[in-house]
C-alpha cells in the first residue's frame, strides 16, 4: 500500500485557527508511522523552527512550507488558498520571502500575480478546499481554470505544481478535478487539510475560531458531540479510503513530493555585523584607542594612591579575550549606541548583569562601576572557557526608549535591524473569558467565573478548580458550565495574539530577510516572525534595550534639580556611603527606590540596619527565592548575636564581607581559584555546573578542587569540606556585578530622595498618573518628608505635576474629567494672554464650548481658583450666575462684565465636605486632613500609612473615622463596621463585639484614632481592630530622652538597671539607647516611656554618667 503523507497542516500558530501544538502534532504523528510531516501554517512561519527540530528529535523528517491566502488570478476579487513546500535551501529562502510579503502588504490582501517570481525550488499545490481551481471547476469555468494552470506552471519548477483533492470533497467536484488534471497534465496529490490533532478537538477549535471573529454560539451544547473530520488520521487509514476511489496515485505523489523536501537549517552561533570604524580601521585596533583614551579618563577621575598599573593589566587581559573571541565588534557596536545615549542627554543606568564585571564596558561608559573597586570578575561575563556571547543590556529611560532604537535604525538600515516577535497566551482567566464571550455569558456571569479564579500568579485552571470551592460549584452548576470549563482548559496556553518583545532587537551584517522571516512591526521597524531564542539560534545578534521606569523618574528628577540649583547635578559621582541616604535604607523609607520597593526588602531593611554600600548591596543579592534562606543567618552575624564562621580559616579574605556566607556567585569562583588553584575560567565553568547542578562536571571538578588544594597546601579534610560548602551554597549565590550595579541605581534615587525630596516625589507621582492607590500613598509620604503640596491653580500648573522648588504644584490633567484638549486650550491662553486675574475673566477667554457648568465646578473643587480670593463656597455659588451672562452676553465682552453677578461673602464648605470633593476629583486629599494635627503621634509610634497595608500583616495606624455602622452577629452580639482614612487613602475597620464593647462610646463619625490590628482581605483589605485610643486623649511628648551606652556598660545587669530607673517614671516621651560598641541605636518599647523628671535624670546620670545621658526638649 502507498505511503500517505500530510502535507497540509496547521498548528496553534496560525492564531486561533488550531488546537495542533508543534508537540503534539510531532509526537502524534510519529507514534501513527508517519515518517515525514508538513506544517503549513496561514501566511506565517511562526512555529517552523520548533517544528523542524522537533521533527528531528523524533526522527521524523520535516516538511516546512506555509498556506498562502491570496487574491485569484481569474477571480481576483477573492481570497484564496495556496501551499507552498520548500525543497530545499532557495526553497527556505522563498518561503521566508513570501511570508514576509503577506505579513507586511501595505493592503489588506496579496494577489497570486504578487508571488509568481519566488515560486521555484516549492512544490506548489492547490487545496481541494477554498483553492481558486476548484472553485472555477464548481463555476464550470474549465478554461479560466486552464489559463490559471498555464500561468502558474510557468513559474513553477517542472514538475512541482500538484492539483491537490481530499476524501470530504464532493464526489461530483473532486471527479471533475481529477479529469481536469488529466487534461492538464497535471499530478493530482492527496491533500487532506490537518486543522486539530484528534476527531474530538472539532468543538475547541470551532470556539476558538469564533473567539477570532468575535461571534458567539447559539446552544453550544448542541456542538459538543460533533466528531470533526479535518484531524490527523492515520496514514493506512487515508491510503485505503483513497485506493477505495481508485486515487492510489494521489497517495503516492504524497510520498513523492515529500522525497523531494529536504531542507537543512542553518543553526549557528550569531554573526556579529561589522562595526563601521573610522578610515577602515581594525575593529580590535579602534577598540583599544577607545579603552585607552577611556581609562585614561577614569583614573583622573580617581584618587592618586590607586594602583593605575593593575588598571592597565586588567584592561589588557580583557581585550585580549575579547579580540580571542571575535567580540570586538560587539563591544564598539554596544559602545556606538550608548555614546550615542550620552551625546543626546539620555540618562543611563549603572549596568545591569555580569557585564558590570567588565573593566571595558566601565572606561567605554557602557557601565558605570568599576569593577576593581567593587571586585567583580571579567570571567563571570565573559569566560574564553566557555564559548557564549556576551550579554551587554541597555537600560533606557522608557519615554526615550524609542529614540535610541530610533538611531540604531538609522545606523544599520531598515532591512538589518529588527525588533523581536513575542506571543501572548491564553491565560486562565482569559481562556474563561474567551470562552465565556463566544457561550453568550453577560459580563456579571463573567465576573462571577473570574472571581471563583484565585488570585495567584500563573495559576493553571486545573490548580484553580483544586483550590476553589467555588469554582467547583459554579462547574457542576450546569452542563454548559462543565462544557465552558472543560473547553477553556483545552485551549489554556495556547497563543492568542502576538506582541512585540518588550527589549529585544536584532542586528544584521546582510539583510535580515535571507535569515528570517518578516512581519510589520511598530511605526518604522519591522519584527521578526521567530521568537528571541530561535532568531539567536539561527545566527543573529540579539540585543535588549530595556525601557526603565526607574530611569525616566530620575532623569525627571535631576532635571528639577538642576531647574532648583541652576546647575547640573552629577549623580554618577555621588558617595556611595553617604550617612542620610544610609539612614534613608536602615529606616526602610525606600518607596519610589528602584529594588528595595516590596514590603518585604524593606523589612529586612530595618532588620539589617546597613551602615555601607556593601550591605545594602548585599541585601538586594540576598532577597532573592533561594538566598533568603541565609538572611536570618546574615542578620543575625552582623549584629553579633550569631559567631562568624569559615568552612576553612584561609577564605576569610573572600567571605569576610558577607560574614562568611556565600551570598555571591563570585565568591564561588574566588574559593575556587584561591584554594582550588583554578584560573578564574575554570572557576567560572564550575560556578555555572553548579548553577545547572551538572552532576557529572561537578564530580569532575571536585577532584580537580581536591588536587589543587592539596598542592596549594590544604589538607584533604579542609578541600573536601570546604567543596562541600559551596556545591551546597552555590545554587543560593548571586550575581554580585547585577547586585552592585542596580544597588548603584537605587542609591542613587535613594540620596535624590533625601536630599532634594521635591524634585524626587514630583518625578515620582508623574510616573503614576492615573493610578490613584500610588498617588495617594507618594503624596502622604512627600508629606512626611516635609514637602509641601499645593493643589492645581489655573495660573501655575501645567500639565503634570511640578515642582517649583518651594512645594509640588498638582497638574490640570489630575483633575478628573478634564479633557485633554480643555487642559490644552486653557495652557495655550494662558501662554498667549496672560494669567487669569478672576474666575469670571477666565470664563471670557476660554472658549464658549468649554463653558460647561461640570469643567466650572471639577476646577473648583479642585482647588484651581482658591488664589482668586474667594472661597470655594462662594466660587460654586457663582458659576450658574457666570454661565447665563456668558450664554446672553454671547461675543460681546463689555455686556458679559456688565452682566456679571456680585458674589456674596459666605462660610466656606466645611473640611469634611472639601475633602471629599477633593478626592473625587483629584483623588487624594490636598487641602489638609484632620490626622495631620497629629503628625507628632503618627511620627512617635511609627503608624503605618493605608496605602501601605498588606494582607496578613499587623497594623499601627492613625486614622479619621468618616463612617460607622453597628449590627449584630448571629448570636446578637453588638459589633461595628467602620470607614478610617488618612492621607493615602481610606480603610475598612471591623470591630468585634469584644472589642466594641471597649470602645462603643469613642466609635463616633470624625474621631481621629490611633488603632491597633491585623490586616485582613475579604473582597478589599480590611483591619481587624485590637486596640483603638483617641489621638485627643493620648499625651503630646515633651521631648526625647537619649542615653548613651559605653563599651562597659553593654552588659546585661547595666541594661536591666536602666529599664527599672524608667518603669519608676513612665510617660509620654520616648527613649532612645545608642550602643557605642554596636554603633547602633534602639528606641525602646513604649512601655519604657518617660515622664520629664530631674529625679528620673539624676538617676541615670548617676549610673550612666553625665554625658550620656540627654534630654531633648523637641518634639519628635
Amino acid at each position: 500500500m502507498a505511503q500517505y503523507i500530510p502535507l497540509q497542516v496547521l498548528s496553534t500558530f496560525s492564531l486561533l485557527q488550531s488546537t495542533s501544538t508543534i508537540s503534539e502534532l510531532v509526537q502524534t504523528a510519529k507514534q501513527q508511522g508517519y515518517p515525514a510531516l508538513a506544517l503549513t501554517d496561514i501566511d506565517v512561519m511562526y512555529g517552523i523552527v520548533d517544528f523542524y527540530n522537533a521533527c528531528r528529535q523524533a526522527e521524523i523528517t520535516p516538511i516546512l512550507g506555509i498556506t498562502l491566502n491570496l487574491t485569484g488570478l481569474q477571480l481576483t476579487d477573492q481570497p484564496f488558498s495556496l501551499v507552498v513546500l520548500a525543497k530545499d535551501q532557495a526553497g527556505y529562502q522563498n518561503l521566508m520571502q513570501l511570508s514576509t510579503m503577506k505579513q507586511t502588504a501595505t493592503t489588506e490582501t496579496l494577489a497570486l500575480t504578487a508571488v509568481l517570481p519566488y515560486l521555484h525550488h516549492l512544490m506548489v499545490l492547490t487545496p481541494a478546499k477554498n483553492s481558486e481551481i476548484a472553485t472555477l471547476l464548481f463555476q464550470n469555468a474549465a478554461q479560466q481554470a486552464a489559463d490559471w494552470v498555464t500561468t502558474v506552471r510557468e513559474q513553477v519548477d517542472a514538475g512541482s505544481l500538484y492539483l491537490g483533492v481530499s476524501l470530504d470533497q464532493a464526489p461530483v467536484l473532486r471527479t471533475t478535478m481529477v479529469e481536469f488534471a488529466q487534461q492538464q497534465n497535471l499530478p493530482i496529490v492527496a491533500l487532506d487539510p490537518v486543522n486539530y490533532v484528534k476527531t474530538t478537538d472539532y468543538f475547541a477549535v470551532t470556539v476558538l475560531q469564533a473567539i477570532d471573529r468575535g461571534q458567539q454560539i447559539e446552544k453550544p451544547e448542541t456542538l459538543q458531540g460533533i466528531d470533526g473530520k479535518d484531524y490527523l488520521r492515520p496514514g493506512t487509514r487515508v491510503a485505503a479510503d483513497y485506493e477505495r476511489l481508485g486515487l492510489t496515485a494521489a497517495v503516492e505523489a504524497t510520498s513523492q513530493i515529500a522525497a523531494q523536501c529536504q531542507v537543512e537549517l542553518q543553526f549557528q552561533a550569531p554573526q556579529l555585523p561589522t562595526f563601521p570604524t573610522p578610515d577602515g580601521q581594525a575593529a580590535n585596533v579602534y577598540l583599544r584607542e577607545l579603552c585607552t583614551a577611556g581609562l585614561q579618563q577614569r583614573l583622573a577621575a580617581m584618587t592618586a594612591d590607586v594602583d593605575r598599573q593593575v588598571y592597565q593589566e586588567r584592561l589588557e587581559r580583557e581585550l585580549k579575550v575579547i579580540d580571542q573571541m571575535g567580540f570586538d565588534d560587539y563591544f564598539l557596536i554596544v559602545w556606538d549606541v550608548m555614546n550615542y545615549a550620552h551625546e543626546a542627554d539620555i540618562t543611563t543606568g549603572p549596568g545591569r548583569g555580569s557585564a558590570a564585571g567588565s573593566l571595558v564596558a566601565y572606561v567605554l561608559k557602557i557601565t558605570d562601576v568599576d569593577p576593581l573597586q567593587y571586585d567583580l570578575l571579567f570571567e563571570r561575563f565573559l569566560n574564553a572557557k566557555r564559548a557564549n556571547m556576551p550579554d551587554i543590556d541597555l537600560d533606557i529611560p522608557d519615554n526615550r526608549r524609542e529614540q535610541v532604537l530610533e538611531y540604531v535604525h538609522q545606523k544599520y538600515g531598515h532591512d538589518r535591524v529588527a525588533q523581536i516577535i513575542t506571543f501572548g497566551t491564553l491565560a486562565a482567566k482569559q481562556a474563561l473569558r474567551d470562552v465565556g464571550r463566544v457561550f453568550g455569558l453577560s459580563t456579571f456571569e463573567m465576573s462571577d467565573w473570574s472571581a471563583a479564579i484565585p488570585n495567584q500568579l500563573h495559576i493553571t485552571l486545573q490548580q484553580a478548580y483544586q483550590g476553589s470551592q467555588r469554582l467547583q460549584n459554579l462547574v457542576a452548576d450546569s452542563s454548559k458550565n462543565r462544557l465552558l470549563f472543560e473547553t477553556a482548559q483545552r485551549i489554556e496556553g495556547l497563543p492568542r495574539h502576538y506582541s512585540t518583545h518588550a527589549a529585544g532587537v536584532v542586528l544584521s551584517q546582510k539583510p535580515l530577510i535571507e535569515i528570517v522571516p518578516l512581519q510589520a512591526g511598530g511605526e518604522t521597524m519591522m519584527m521578526t516572525q521567530y521568537t528571541k531564542d530561535t532568531v539567536e539560534a539561527v545566527g543573529l545578534l540579539k540585543m535588549d534595550f530595556l525601557g526603565l521606569r526607574n530611569l525616566s523618574l530620575m532623569a525627571s528628577a535631576l532635571h528639577y534639580v538642576q531647574r532648583q540649583t541652576g546647575k547640573p547635578f552629577a549623580i554618577t559621582k555621588i558617595d556611595l556611603n553617604d550617612p542620610a541616604t544610609l539612614k534613608l535604607f536602615q529606616a526602610g523609607d525606600t518607596t519610589g527606590v528602584f529594588q528595595f520597593e516590596s514590603a518585604g526588602i524593606r523589612n529586612v531593611l530595618r532588620r539589617l540596619h546597613p551602615d555601607n554600600f556593601e550591605l545594602v548591596a548585599a541585601v538586594n543579592a540576598l532577597y532573592r527565592p533561594g538566598p533568603m534562606e541565609n538572611i536570618d543567618r546574615f542578620i543575625a552575624r552582623k549584629q553579633g548575636q550569631e559567631p562568624v564562621t569559615y568552612p576553612a580559616e584561609q577564605l576569610a579574605p573572600i567571605l569576610g564581607p558577607t560574614y562568611g556566607i556565600l551570598v555571591y556567585q563570585e565568591q564561588v569562583m574566588q574559593v575556587a581559584a584561591v584554594m582550588g588553584g583554578f584560573s578564574l575560567g575554570e572557576a567560572d565553568l564550575l560556578r555555572r555546573a553548579m548553577s545547572k547542578k551538572k552532576r557529572a562536571v561537578i564530580d569532575k571538578m571536585r577532584e580537580q578542587f581536591i588536587a589543587g588544594a592539596t598542592q596549594n597546601g590544604y589538607s584533604t579534610d579542609v578541600a573536601v569540606q570546604v567543596y562541600q560548602y559551596i556545591e551546597q551554597f552555590a545554587n543560593y549565590g548571586f550575581n554580585r556585578s547585577h547586585a552592585v550595579a542596580y544597588s548603584k541605581m537605587a542609591f542613587e534615587l535613594a540620596y535624590l530622595k533625601v536630599h532634594y525630596p521635591g524634585a524626587f516625589f514630583t518625578s515620582l507621582m508623574n510616573s503614576v498618573l492615573g493610578n490613584g492607590t500610588k498617588l495617594k500613598q507618594y503624596l502622604a509620604e512627600a508629606r512626611q518628608h516635609q514637602v509641601g503640596i499645593v493643589p492645581p491653580d489655573i495660573n501655575r500648573s501645567g500639565q503634570y505635576f511640578d515642582w517649583n522648588g518651594q512645594a509640588i504644584v498638582f497638574g490640570l490633567s489630575s483633575i478628573k474629567g478634564l479633557r485633554r484638549d480643555f487642559i490644552a486650550s486653557v495652557l495655550d491662553e494662558r501662554k498667549a494672554n496672560g494669567p487669569f486675574k478672576n474666575l469670571q475673566q477666565f470664563m471670557q477667554r476660554i472658549d464658549d464650548k468649554w463653558l460647561k457648568t461640570d469643567l466650572m465646578n471639577a476646577l473648583i473643587y479642585a482647588g484651581a481658583f482658591d488664589r482668586f480670593g474667594l472661597n470655594r463656597a462662594e466660587l460654586l455659588t457663582s458659576v450658574p450666575e457666570l454661565m447665563s451672562s456668558a450664554e446672553l452676553a454671547g461675543d460681546s465682552m463689555s455686556l458679559f462684565e456688565s452682566l456679571a453677578p456680585k458674589i456674596k461673602k459666605q462660610p466656606e464648605l466645611p473640611l469634611r465636605e472639601r475633602l471629599e470633593k477633593e478626592a473625587a476629583t483629584l483623588g487624594v486629599y490636598v487641602s489638609g486632613h484632620p490626622v495631620e494635627a497629629y503628625d507628632w503621634l503618627a511620627r512617635q509610634r511609627h503608624t503605618q500609612l493605608v496605602s501601605t497595608l498588606t494582607n496578613e500583616q499587623p497594623a499601627q495606624i492613625l486614622v479619621y473615622i468618616t463612617k460607622v455602622r453597628t449590627t449584630r452577629t448571629k448570636r446578637g452580639q453588638p459589633m461595628a463596621f467602620a470607614t478610617g482614612s488618612d492621607l493615602s487613602g481610606e480603610i475598612n475597620l471591623t470591630i468585634f463585639p469584644n472589642a466594641f464593647q471597649r470602645i462603643q462610646a469613642e466609635l463616633q463619625p470624625e474621631a481621629i484614632a490611633l488603632i491597633g490590628g491585623k490586616v485582613e482581605q475579604q473582597r478589599d483589605l480590611q483591619v481587624i481592630v485590637n486596640t483603638w485610643q483617641l489621638a485627643d486623649q493620648v499625651p503630646k511628648p515633651a521631648g526625647q530622652l537619649f542615653l548613651r551606652l559605653q563599651p562597659d556598660q553593654a552588659d546585661a545587669g547595666t541594661q536591666k538597671e536602666i529599664l527599672k530607673i524608667l518603669s519608676q517614671f513612665h510617660g509620654p516621651n520616648p527613649v532612645l539607647i545608642y550602643s557605642a560598641a554596636a554603633h547602633r541605636t534602639v528606641e525602646l518599647n513604649s512601655q519604657y516611656w518617660v515622664a520629664e523628671n530631674p529625679d528620673l535624670v539624676a538617676a541615670l546620670t548617676t549610673l550612666l554618667g553625665r554625658d550620656n545621658v540627654v534630654m531633648k526638649n523637641a518634639i519628635p
